[in-house]
């Protein structure tokens, strides 16, 4: 029997579509060969000797040591030189440990220069040596029985520069700029002489001032010599204390300019 109509069949292959993964798994993988790289590499630096490591630090701290530049370690210094290196300080805090160093070096070298001196025995209780915020501070003080000058006088006694001959070759060494201070107690001269207590210390720091200038000290680092008669008491409860006639020789502290310039 025939039919009218033929029946068409039409089949259609389906692919079937999988999931899509991405590139995630290549990022994963880089970082997987990059610490095999680096796992190697620190096995490789651990097995030299020790000039080979030295020098693998030096690289690091200045790589670009032919053009000046700085290292990305602390520490760093010009050249590949494969020395020992600190971690690089606070560039402040070290100038003000350098300064503060500097000077409690030189207050000790003084001192035992002064210890040669035949009279430094009798004289070294009336010696003070000491680091201030200022500077490295001298202070010659005047006893109850001696002093460094004769009473009312402006000429220092033999001994008195000795001393301070010792002490301008130092300060010459040190390189710092220098203040003289003369000062004295609250004893006023008589009113019909006309000199008196200024007369008296500034007079008194001009020959302290000319002694160390013989030793060797510079016009160059004297700040400035001065004479403040009793206006500045050491010992202000007792203003005729023998300890306020004095000569105060300070030696300034570089300033940072100058400390970053030498250093």
């Amino acid at each position: 029997m025939a039919t009218k109509d033929a029946i068409i069949i039409v089949k259609k292959k389906s692919h079937a579509k999988h999931g899509h993964h991405g590139g995630a798994w290549k990022v994963a993988y880089a970082d997987f060969v990059t610490a095999m790289m680096s796992f190697f590499l620190v096995m490789w630096i651990v097995g030299q000797n020790q000039d080979v490591r030295k020098g693998i630090a030096g690289y690091f701290r200045d790589p670009a040591a032919f053009s000046g530049g700085k290292g990305v370690l602390p520490g760093a210094r010009q050249g590949t030189t494969g020395e020992q290196f600190e971690a690089a300080p606070n560039v402040e805090s070290t100038k003000v440990k350098d300064a503060e160093a500097l000077m409690q070096q030189a207050a000790e070298h003084l001192r035992e220069a002064l210890k040669s001196l035949p009279s430094f025995e009798k004289m070294k209780d009336r010696i003070e040596i000491r680091v201030t915020p200022d500077g490295l501070l001298i202070e010659l003080l005047d006893g109850q029985r001696e002093g460094f000058f004769d009473s009312g006088s402006a000429v220092p006694r033999p001994e008195t520069v000795e001393l301070l001959k010792v002490m301008g070759h130092e300060l010459a060494q040190l390189g710092h700029h220098v203040v003289v201070d003369g000062h004295t107690d609250a004893q006023p001269y008589s009113s019909a002489n006309p000199y008196g207590n200024w007369e008296l210390s500034a007079d008194r720091a001009n020959a302290a001032r000319r002694v160390l200038q013989t030793a060797g000290l510079g016009s160059e680092l004297l700040e400035s010599v001065r004479g403040f008669a009793d206006t500045k008491l050491r010992v202000p409860d007792r203003p005729l204390d023998a300890s306020n006639r004095r000569i105060s020789i300070l030696v300034r502290r570089e300033s940072s300019e100058k400390l970053l310039t030498r250093r």
